[in-house]
């Protein structure tokens, strides 16, 4: 097998994505830490907040500028494991790592906040969610996806973006929108996985392979100019680069196959872990506020026996 290291350090390690993350996270600390008194109602930036943020990040970078995202386009495993990190796991560090004041000043303004505020209904965000996950999995719609630098761009922005409108609900810390509580909650987290379900028991259970950016022949070597310089592509592809066959022995439908099944299984494991905190929290708040818990009770049984 050949190694990936012969498409370079620029592919590998994407340094103009990381200069513009690194770039991206020192605004940040601008905006929440040395511009904050420039912020009217502005609040000290919390520790769990620059971790969070800071996670986020970290994570995005390693899904989308790592090798792991050359990987994911000559396995569709590996696409699938970028999937699951970046939008499952990475989207809700970003959400909980800004802080709430600035994220109502984003929802303050005029069309903007509108648009949010729609979109960000726990209804609305499940079914957008969902159908941008279904359709960019479409064999015809990620092969034509993957053949184009601007729209692979676009499209993983906008599924990216509809990921944090997923999570939005859950972890939202404020107050001008909807947030969802206890098992409001857990109705959530299950309708999304059974949501994109159908997506993922597609791609496992087909019998021949659906997606031709990841076979061999000159759609495989168009796609790969989303990672690899074209210079570097060229020169490759003149010395007789086929397909990703060189680089793996797992045949491609099986390793389409297998991608579908780890998608699957990292969002279970993910919700679990969602869910287990939902639980934990929900414990907790009726345990500590036990006593208010049951005279809300009481005094909502006395107006109730007064008019019955």
């Amino acid at each position: 097998m050949v190694p990936i290291s012969i498409f370079g350090f620029v592919a590998l390690w994407s340094p103009y994505f990381f200069s513009a993350l690194v770039a991206l996270f020192l605004i940040y600390l601008l905006i929440t830490v040395k511009w904050r008194d420039r912020f009217a109602d502005s609040e000290p930036l919390k520790r769990n907040e620059l971790i969070s943020f800071s996670v986020g990040m970290i994570l995005v970078y390693v899904t989308k500028g790592s090798p792991v995202d050359l990987l994911g386009h000559i396995l569709f495993t590996m696409h699938m494991v970028q999937m699951a990190v970046l939008l499952l796991v990475a989207a809700p560090f970003i959400i909980m790592g800004i802080p709430g004041w600035i994220w109502k000043k984003v929802f303050a303004v005029p069309v903007l906040g509108r648009v949010l505020v729609v979109m960000t209904r726990p209804v609305i965000s499940l079914i957008v969610f969902s159908a941008m996950f279904s359709v960019y999995h479409l064999p015809l719609v990620l092969d034509t996806i993957k053949l184009s630098i601007p729209l692979h761009a676009a499209f993983t922005i906008t599924l990216f973006i509809s990921a944090l409108f997923l999570w939005w609900p859950i972890v939202n810390t404020i107050s001008v929108t909807t947030k969802l509580q206890g098992l409001h909650k857990v109705a959530y987290i299950i309708a999304s996985a059974i949501l994109i379900t159908p997506a993922c028991a597609l791609i496992i259970f087909v019998d021949t392979p659906v997606y031709e950016t990841y076979q061999s022949g000159e759609a495989w070597i168009q796609s790969m100019a989303l990672c690899v310089p074209a210079s570097t592509l060229g020169t490759l592809a003149n010395a007789g680069l086929s397909g990703p066959e060189v680089f793996t022995n797992m045949p491609v439908l099986y390793d389409q196959q297998l991608g579908g099944v780890i998608m699957k299984v990292l969002q279970e494991i993910i919700y679990g872990v969602v869910l287990g905190k939902i639980f934990f929290n929900w414990f907790q708040h009726e345990r500590d506020n036990a006593d208010d818990i049951t005279k809300k009770q009481l005094l909502e049984r006395e107006r109730l026996s007064m008019y019955s």
